[in-house]
């Protein structure tokens, strides 16, 4: 075991010198903050779509790809317009290195973020369509962990447009944590709890199949959702952790399955989510939905009595 937590980890031991989470904000900030991080353009194939369908399990054929004109469903733009990196490129833990701080503040998470599409029928991203991506930096924030170590918290916004103007805005908020050192193992499994009753629930438990498949559909190498090695002798998860952006989705697909119904189109105004806690594959846990006003609120919860993942819904 030890031997195999110093192949894993052999890389990391390099000498650098480190910044604050002060300066660390201050530099990448002046390095992107007056300028786009990057301007692209693509076309959203059906082949795409069709896979994150089969995925999901939302498709009553696994041959038949969706037509061209089809709309783009609510959060699966997340498998167009993935980082194009060379693999020496990535950082040790496999993620995206575009636009990470300076060390050691190198180990990012998605922390949340808010995503606000355009309600006209005429605007809305579909297949067949070429689209841009305008990234920009929007924040860099330190902060202070509950143990005392620091952090930065980084917000991107991403905005897509086709030919009738903008038709999504994607702000997403990154955690970048401080590199690990010294290899940590994962703790105790805690006592099983029963999930939480609610209004609408459904419950998901994820495989090593579909989160490698989303992975894969979103070009995403990082090793905490699929390699449970890295995980448990690494980074102290007991196994491969959940991604947020795909759960995100769930959020957004039960909402589209109760509140709107599939021949209403299910697009919504806006979703704002935050992650709270990892998911991990294998696990049971329970997406909830509710009404409250004019707007619906979901939750995610594990097996184990803490909720996971929270987010607001507009219609």
């Amino acid at each position: 075991m030890a031997q195999l937590a110093r192949r894993l980890f052999s890389t990391s031991t390099r000498q650098v010198q480190e910044a604050s989470a002060s300066e660390a904000c201050s530099e990448i900030f002046t390095r992107f903050g007056n300028k786009p991080i990057s301007v692209r353009k693509q076309l959203l194939d059906a082949n795409q779509l069709h896979l994150l369908n089969i995925t999901l399990g939302r498709t009553p054929s696994s041959t038949q790809a969706p037509a061209s004109g089809t709309p783009i469903p609510p959060g699966y733009h997340l498998v167009y317009f993935t980082p194009s990196i060379l693999e020496e490129e990535l950082g040790l833990d496999g993620t995206d290195r575009t636009v990470n701080p300076l060390s050691p503040f190198t180990r990012r998470m998605w922390a949340g973020g808010e995503l606000q599409w355009a309600q006209d029928e005429s605007s809305l991203l579909r297949v067949g369509q070429e689209v841009q991506d305008t990234t920009r930096m929007l924040s860099a924030e330190a902060k202070i962990l509950k143990s005392g170590g620091e952090m930065l918290v980084v917000g991107v916004e991403k905005t897509f447009e086709n030919d009738k103007g903008v038709a999504l805005v994607d702000k997403r908020n990154w955690v970048f944590q401080k590199e690990i050192t010294t290899p940590k193992p994962p703790p105790a499994l805690p006592e099983a709890k029963p999930l939480p009753e609610g209004e609408i629930v459904r419950d998901v438990t994820q495989t090593y199949t579909s989160l490698f498949r989303f992975s894969a559909l979103t070009f995403n190498a990082h090793k905490i959702h699929f390699l449970p090695e890295w995980c448990r002798k690494i980074e102290g998860h007991r196994d491969a952790v959940v991604h947020g952006p795909l759960n995100m989705i769930n959020m957004l697909d039960i909402w589209r399955d109760n509140a709107r119904g599939e021949e209403g189109g299910g697009i919504p105004r806006s979703i704002a989510y935050r992650a709270m806690s990892p998911l991990y594959v294998g696990e049971r846990y329970r997406i909830l939905l509710k009404k409250d006003g004019d707007a619906w609120i979901t939750e995610i919860w594990d097996s184990f009595g803490k909720q996971c993942m929270k987010g607001h819904i507009i219609p």
